[in-house]
This record gives C-alpha cells, structure tokens and sequence, in this order.
C-alpha cells in the first residue's frame, strides 16, 4: 500500500459492479448487500457531475447492511454516453423504469436521489407510484419557472451550445494528477476532508492515455436543455406521489447561491407542499453535497424513514 493509499478514506462496506444492459447502453451499477425476501431494495441515484460511487460514504455509515442499487446515469462514471452530443431529462427516467425492471420487477422500491437524482425520482414516481414505497429527495429543487416568451432564445442558446461542444469549447478540464482532482472537489466543497477527496477523485476521474486525469462525465451534460421548464407538468406530477416523501434540505441555502432570487427556497416549499404525504428534514453543518458533508446524520435519516 502507498503513503497516498494508507491515507485514504477506508471503505467499510464493498460494492461490486454489474453492467445492465439498458436501452442500447452498458449501464454500469454499483451494488452493495444481497437481495432477500424481507428487504425492500434500496435504489439511490445520484446527480448533474457526481457518480454512483459517491453514496459510499452513507452505505458505510448504515446501521445496518442494506441491499442497495446505485447506478452511473448515462454518460457519467462507467456508463457510456451512446452517440449523442445532448442528453434529455426524460430519458433518466426511462434509464430508472429499466433498471427497476431488472432488480425489483415485482416489488416496490425505496428511491433515494440527490440534486438532479431527486429531481428524477420526484417526476419518476409521479409517473410510476406503484414502484415505490418511500421516496427520499436530497435537494432535488427543481428548476425557476418559465415562460413560453423565452422559447426562441432557449431554442437559440441549445444549438449555439451545440456547436461549442462540437468545436471543443466545452471540454471536460484535465489535471495532471489525481491529486488535482482531489483539490478541485476539496475547492467546491470545502467541508470535504481530505481523505475522502482521495478516495473519490479516484471514482469520479480517470487517467487518459497522455497520464492526463479527467472527471468521468461527458461534456455534453454541460448543454443547456432545449425544453423549458413546465413547473404545472411538475406539479401535476408531484400531485401523483402517493407514497411517504422525505424531502431533505442541507442547512446552507444552495438555491439562493445559484438563481440570486429567481428561485427561492420559499417558492420551492410552496411547490413541495402538493405533495400529499411530506416530511422535510435537515441536514445542519452541511451544503448541497450533504452525502459528502453529514454522512451519518442522513444515514440515520433515511434509515429511519424507510423502515
């Protein structure tokens, strides 16, 4: 073992990779426990430039051993792209309803999903209520609402960044050693330690043939989506939930440091009030990587929830 191995994180709990074939993709998922008659699967998706490999620290800190399903969303970690230079929200759904169909075709689920993951688990289970027995949103916000005036200019600002991504503008930045990469997450999440930055620098990067260390997500997810966001087809949507939702906030209010005021943690809690059976939690001492800031107290969280 090296001095940088010896100083690392230490994992607890081992996953083991699987590849699903899914929708024309090899879709890599990380799996930790057994499935059993008397558990209920636990699915946890993650969000926009993180991989599954990032719950780790939370499966450790599980009081218990749970049969947990994490998968890399197309285009991130170790699942591939296909042959697309954009990719669409609807599709992560689809990617879920497949992957439900492999690991848990006749039972419901519990579905953990964080930032852009719980904004799809909020939609999907709207979608597919039947398939899931407690739901859990870590920060999945959703987006300002819209108006149909803006549809040119989003139009617009879709195929201009299209043809960045095909000029090479919107590359992935590259570091000249793991090390770096470690920095970079340390730098946009400051509360990360350091042994777990090098722990996950090694899951959410890897080495190019030049020894060059990128992040393991396509460029392309940097491309703004061509559809607006319809906050009354999200509504509807949450209106459906029929199943317990744990919705959990981190203390530092991430939404004001996005949208500056075009979309506040009020008009957010108005929005999540159509959901019919709610429980909000926090998370305190922690930003939007709560996974990463608070393992143990979300640990607990969604244990308890779940049961």
């Amino acid at each position: 073992m090296s001095p940088y191995d010896a100083q690392m994180y230490q994992v607890k709990r081992r996953f083991r990779s699987e590849f699903v074939p899914i929708r024309n993709l090899q879709y890599h998922v990380q799996v930790w426990g057994e499935p059993s008659p008397d558990k209920t699967p636990l699915v946890m998706v993650h969000g926009w430039m993180d991989v599954a490999a990032s719950y780790q620290f939370v499966v450790d800190a599980f009081s218990q051993a749970h049969y947990i399903i994490a998968p890399d969303w197309r285009g991130y970690g170790r699942t591939p792209a296909g042959q697309v230079d954009n990719f669409w929200f609807p599709d992560y759904m689809a990617d879920l309803d497949f992957l439900l169909d492999h690991y848990a075709p006749e039972q419901p689920v519990n579905l953990v999903g964080h930032s852009l993951g719980g904004n799809v688990v909020m939609l999907y289970a709207g979608v597919r209520p039947q398939r899931v027995r407690r739901l859990i949103n870590l920060e999945g916000f959703g987006m300002p609402a819209t108006r149909p005036d803006q549809a040119p200019g989003r139009y617009a600002k879709w195929m201009d960044e299209l043809k960045k991504l095909h000029r090479g503008e919107l590359e992935m930045r590259a570091y000249d050693d793991i090390s770096g990469v470690a920095r970079r997450l340390m730098k946009t999440n400051p509360r990360l330690s350091q042994d777990k930055a090098d722990w996950l620098a090694l899951q959410w990067a890897q080495q190019d043939d030049n020894g060059k260390w990128s992040v393991m997500g396509q460029a392309a997810h940097k491309v703004a989506s061509a559809h607006l966001y319809q906050v009354e087809e999200v509504l509807a949507l949450y209106r459906r939930l029929d199943m317990p939702v744990l919705a959990v906030e981190a203390s530092d209010n991430s939404l004001d440091l996005w949208w500056k005021g075009k979309f506040t943690l009020d008009q957010y809690h108005e929005r999540i009030q159509n959901v019919s059976n709610l429980e909000i939690g926090r998370v305190d001492d922690a930003g939007h990587m709560m996974h990463h800031d608070q393992p143990e107290v979300l640990a607990a969280l969604i244990e308890r929830f779940i049961v």
